[in-house]
């Protein structure tokens, strides 16, 4: 879901669009500071600078970890900083002390994902921007950030489908190329959704992927990223696609991110993949060849040491030319010099008097509850059943391992929260509760089922919080099966057999589960997902429940029942359907088989109604003189650019709130392409947010870009528009 990343990615550059420096752990040390050494005056700009360097001093500019040189002014910097919900701790470049001991903690990308909400988004990056300036300008972080992650969430096994926006493709962008984006970092390019599947992991994994899947699949994310959302930064991943390392490959870098798409910017490893090409995929003989296919391949930045170890052997030894070397560290420099890294001191600069005072405020932790509540979606809702009356409950039965957690709400790639609230704390605030955690963890080998029995019997209403955490879904570590784990469904049942009252159901996870049982079982009247919800999780959670904040998320990935993996495994990539073999494909787009919840899902405690005000009945798309269609019939004309331009339509919705409680509402909008070329059976066009106040009414507004929207990849990677392409909502 690429709308969010590119928001992100907007707000996020804007303001961090200042002056940086680089920054030791005891105070700041400013690069270029001519106040406090003139001497550095005497120096030119940046093609000066690259120029003024020796090959070793070049070449520690290769590395995460850059070297300084103190003759030209230049501090150490740690390209290496995390960002993904939340300025985060993973990585050398951040650390949280008594100044700043905690930065806000956002929902894991998922549940944000879901509420389908591009203000949210933005939001959200102004928010994790301000707060990454404040404390880069206090010596606690860099301004380079390995985030966001666009893979796609194809498989629901994979343990980091929790970093990602979901399963579809490409939405709307909503990226300025005409401004500076932060350098932010677009990851794992390209086609990596594996991490270690009973015995196949991602450092020996080759991704096979046909040319199709690649560009209406795989590609989109990033090219929207480069292009829309004008990334500093793109990261290849550490497996092989199609027989080569993706890191190793110069059409997928040279060729494509920097040639096709123009990143301005830079090119990044995930951490060591030069060395995991040359020592566990054996794709060279030599250190020094492998740094060389790297360079040249296009990479610019090394997370880890391999090219600064090996690099000036390869240059003497012939394998790479040292001008390919100052390219590398000029992409680099180019990016630091957009951000104004050699400016010197910025205290004088817009952001420059960010501080300790701007992280955890108020407004950015009520921000962080307000995109859980949104983020939350109702899959299952009896008659009668949510919202509870904070009233009428007297005694609330709060039972699960996920019952009274906090780190588990704030998912990988974290950073200390300002504060936690936890489901259990959410829910008492607002009732008097009886707790059981059952089980020790969310393993649950072992359950204390009679005790939660007794507790759910009493009380007015059960609320059971399941579900995993990072111990069983996590980078390195993906899932055998999508069964809630250990005891978890029959603590689930019987519970819900023993209940007094309605049973709520609440998974916590980042990928989906089969939980038909709980589906299908009438004693369970609700369910909800909250993914991994942030720091202010068990508030939202709450607040769901008892009818403070209507539900308006949809699920933003198919729900797979567990016959689904049973029989399809991680590492066929084929996104679409093989009826020779059986093979399903994968995702809503292709997919055409039994799902316990799909795409889109997700109820609201009112009723929308839509009502088609504008849409046109055909478009005529312009050809050339002496075009082959002008005198034979067609079934489809190529999407280049002279037959596209300024071809677009508008679609106006009405959409009426018929019930008694007002709410948000998402409205999708599809295409359903005619069934050639294995075309998707529907695709996501673009998805608007809106309120709608009880009894009122509101008009959404589309336009769609006939060539972008509508355009379909044929077999060998063209885009083409078809004959009968029909416009759903």
């Amino acid at each position: 879901m690429v709308t969010l990343f590119l928001c992100f990615l907007s707000c996020f550059s804007y303001f961090l669009l200042s002056p940086k420096w680089v920054l030791t752990q005891s105070s700041p040390v400013f690069a270029c500071d001519v106040e406090k050494n003139p001497t550095l005056g005497q120096f030119g700009f940046f093609a000066d600078l690259v120029k003024r360097l020796t090959l070793e001093e070049t070449i520690g500019f290769l590395v995460n970890s850059a070297a300084s040189v103190s003759r030209l002014g230049i501090p150490k910097y740690e390209w290496w900083s995390e960002a993904l919900h939340g300025v985060s701790y993973v990585g050398p470049g951040t650390h949280f002390n008594s100044i700043v001991p905690g930065a806000t903690s956002f929902p894991q990308v998922i549940l944000t994902a879901a509420s389908f909400n591009a203000s949210l988004f933005e939001a959200i990056g102004k928010v994790v921007s301000t707060e990454a300036r404040a404390m880069y300008n206090v010596g606690l972080a860099g301004l380079t950030f390995w985030s966001p992650n666009v893979n796609i969430f194809r498989d629901p096994r994979w343990g980091r489908g929790q970093e990602t926006p979901g399963e579809d493709p490409l939405l709307n962008d909503d990226g300025s190329p005409d401004r500076l984006k932060v350098a932010a970092c677009c990851k794992h390019y390209t086609a990596y959704d594996l991490d270690n599947w009973k015995g196949v992991d991602h450092f020996h994994f080759n991704a096979v992927v046909t040319k199709q899947d690649m560009d209406d699949t795989f590609q989109p994310p990033f090219k929207s990223c480069v292009i829309d959302g004008n990334a500093a930064s793109v990261m290849c991943s550490y497996k092989q696609v199609n027989g080569k390392p993706a890191c190793a490959d110069p059409d997928l870098l040279s060729g494509i991110v920097r040639g096709q798409w123009k990143l301005n910017g830079y090119i990044v490893l995930d951490c060591d993949s030069v060395d995991v090409f040359y020592n566990s995929q054996h794709y060279t003989t030599t250190p020094e060849e492998a740094a060389a296919k790297a360079i040249l391949a296009g990479l610019d930045l090394n997370c880890g040491s391999f090219l600064g170890q090996h690099t000036e052997a390869a240059v003497k030894g012939g394998l790479v030319d040292e001008s390919a070397v100052d390219e590398a560290v000029s992409n680099n420099f180019a990016t630091l010099m957009r951000l104004g890294f050699f400016d010197g001191n910025p205290s004088k600069a817009i952001y420059g008097k960010l501080g300790p005072k701007y992280v955890c405020t108020s407004e950015h932790q009520e921000l962080a509850w307000e995109a859980a509540r949104q983020g939350i979606v109702l899959p299952k809702n009896s008659k009668g059943s949510l919202p509870l009356s904070p009233t009428a409950i007297k005694t609330l039965a709060v039972i699960g391992p996920n019952a009274n957690v906090t780190k588990t709400m704030i998912g990988n790639y974290e950073g200390t929260p300002c504060k936690y609230t936890t489901p259990l704390q959410g829910l008492t605030a607002l009732v008097a509760t009886t707790y059981l955690p059952v089980c020790s963890n969310v393993a649950c080998g072992t359950a204390q089922i009679d005790e939660a029995k007794k507790i759910a019997a009493a009380a007015d209403a059960t609320v059971l919080l399941v579900g995993i955490d990072q111990s069983i879904e996590a980078e390195g570590c993906d899932r055998v099966n999508i069964q809630l784990p250990g005891q978890q469904p029959l603590l689930i049942t019987e519970v819900a057999k023993a209940s007094k009252g309605n049973v709520i159901l609440v998974v916590m996870s980042g990928g989906g589960f089969d939980i038909s049982f709980a589906k299908n079982d009438d004693k369970i009247t609700s369910i909800l997902w909250v993914g991994y919800p942030g720091e202010a999780g068990g508030a939202a959670i709450a607040d769901v429940i008892f009818g403070f904040y209507n539900p308006s998320g949809r699920l933003p990935m198919t729900w797979f029942p567990q016959s689904y993996v049973d029989k399809v495994p991680m590492t066929n990539m084929n996104m679409r359907p093989d009826p020779a073999s059986g093979y399903p494909g994968w995702t809503y787009r292709f997919y055409t088989g039994e799902t316990i919840y799909t795409f889109g899902d997700g109820l609201s405690y009112t009723q929308f109604n839509h009502h088609l005000v504008q849409a046109p009945k055909s478009v005529s798309i312009p050809i050339e003189e002496g075009h082959s269609c002008r005198s034979l019939k067609c079934k489809s004309v190529d999407a280049v650019q002279e037959s596209c331009q300024n071809l677009a339509f508008d679609i106006h919705l009405r959409v009426n709130n018929a019930g008694n409680i007002s709410g948000s509402h998402t409205v999708f909008l599809f295409s359903s392409p005619p069934s050639v070329h294995n075309s998707p059976q529907k695709h996501l066009l673009g998805f608007e947010k809106i309120f709608v106040t009880a009894k009122a009414e509101a008009l959404v507004r589309f336009k769609v870009d006939v060539c972008k929207d509508l355009s379909i990849v044929d077999e060998l990677g063209t885009r083409s528009l078809k004959q009968s392409l029909n416009v759903r909502i």
